[in-house]
């Protein structure tokens, strides 16, 4: 797809919209400042179309535990080695839409146009950016979840929480769709977080009348697009690997958190992580293979447009980001 006319004026109109609703950011005294362009970007895998398009990005005070296994000042200091501020975080969101075998695929989903209003503009991007790119989501045949962590489910309903791509088949990992639709395990979850990710992904799938299509690990799930098991992250995490015409892309959806962190340091464990020594397995794992095979990567919380390679290490891995390319080929 080549940006039209029609391309920049939808991107336009949606600008418009936003600001006319007065949830646009640069509306708001204390929000993050003016917007920058629409975020979207488009390259090739053979003949397979990628395009990730950003959420934005969440900037918050870094947590004394988002490191379990690492002290604060350790992750500070690697934040600032990497010369960014060691006091705050800041984790992007980049959804992904693949144009393979005449059908629009979107992988995950992003926080949600609700979060967009809650952060001032932050995140929840992911609509308006589709619209800018001169995508409706009336027009996506297939949303793939990878997962079942809020930034990656929420943006399947809209603020009024009806289904923000109302044409498309919902598919979800079956062991992540058993895990967290098992009230057994919802009953012995403990209180905090992990309650309140059973709570959303009731919330989320019961307003889509849990009208999904679970699909199986290692298994074509779309032309080309492979699902692959990756746990630990959560029960049944999910990458994918895409193929076409000899070229490969593995998407890791959340293999790793930011990379500055967790693919230079593999042994650090997020907050997030639900079985941590499982992550960390798969991490060095699949991570082993595509640096050894220098694979090409996207990464769901790497810098936009997340796409990169890596490099092995003495410590870990080094994210080495794609250069950017005016072109599409």
């Amino acid at each position: 797809m080549h940006a039209t006319r029609r391309t920049v004026l939808v991107g336009t109109l949606a600008a418009a919209t936003l600001a006319k609703q007065g949830t646009g950011p640069a509306e708001a005294s204390d929000g993050p400042g003016p917007r920058q362009a629409p975020g979207f970007y488009r390259y090739r895998v053979g003949e397979v179309t990628v395009m990730p398009v950003t959420d934005g990005v969440n900037t918050f005070p870094l947590p004394e535990r988002f490191v379990t296994n690492a002290p604060r000042e350790a992750v500070s200091a690697a934040l600032v080695a990497d010369f960014r501020d060691g006091a705050t975080l800041s984790v992007p969101y980049t959804p992904l839409v693949i144009e393979t075998g005449g059908r629009r695929i979107v992988i995950d989903t992003g926080n949600g146009e609700a979060a967009f209003q809650t952060s001032k503009g932050a995140i929840g991007q992911f609509g308006a950016n589709l619209a800018a790119a001169g995508l409706d989501r009336a027009a996506i045949d297939t949303v793939v979840i990878s997962h079942f962590h809020g930034d990656h489910v929420n943006g399947l309903l809209t603020p009024e929480g009806k289904p923000a791509f109302s044409k498309a088949e919902i598919l979800v990992p079956e062991a992540e769709w058993a895990y967290w639709m098992d009230d057994g395990a919802m009953s012995r979850a403990p209180a905090g977080r992990l309650q309140d990710l059973f709570r959303n992904n009731r919330r989320v799938f019961d307003a889509l009348g849990r009208k999904v299509t679970p699909y199986a690990w290692d298994r074509e799930i779309a032309p080309g697009l492979t699902a692959l098991g990756t746990p630990g992250h959560t029960p049944g995490h999910t990458s994918f690997l895409l193929a076409s015409g000899g070229k490969s892309l593995f998407v890791q959806s959340d293999i790793t958190n930011v990379p500055v962190l967790f693919a230079r340091q593999p042994g650090w464990h997020v907050m997030f992580d639900q079985d941590p020594a499982m992550a960390e397995a798969t991490r060095r794992k699949v991570y082993d293979r595509i640096a050894a095979e220098r694979s090409l990567l996207q990464g769901f919380h790497y810098p936009f447009p997340a796409v990169a390679h890596l490099e092995k290490t003495a410590e870990g891995y080094r994210e080495v980001l794609v250069p950017w390319d005016p072109l599409l080929r």
